[in-house]
């Protein structure tokens, strides 16, 4: 499967009742959500002493595909465009293709 037809198939899921504007307050709103479950799963691992919860985290981050799909979907964009576009910057910043510190901290006007 790939991203651009995971998007298609669970945005068959989404509310018809939204329209564009809620749709894009949802996922983001979403995705707020999401993304704290995920790390409270994390934060016990890290520092209350529980077991990496790997299955409960392995769903959180698929109801944050989810909600990041449809944030994708509310702008009218494809994942695969989001994707790309992400990797185009990371390659702008460190051309060479590795992480560096000093181009992590030291940025050009615009790449944020």
């Amino acid at each position: 499967m790939t991203v651009n037809e995971y998007q298609k198939e669970a945005m068959s899921m989404l509310n018809p009742a939204l329209g564009k504007n809620d749709v894009l307050i949802n996922s983001v709103m979403g995705l707020c959500g999401e993304s704290g479950e995920a790390i409270d799963i994390v934060k016990k691992w890290f520092a209350q002493g529980h077991e990496l919860d790997r299955e409960h985290l392995a769903k959180e981050l698929g109801d944050i595909a989810w909600y990041l799909a449809e944030a994708a979907t509310a702008l009218d964009l494809s994942l695969d465009d989001i994707f790309q576009a992400n990797l185009d910057k990371l390659r702008r910043r460190y051309p060479d293709g590795e992480f560096s510190v000093e181009r992590s901290k030291s940025r050009e006007k615009g790449d944020n």
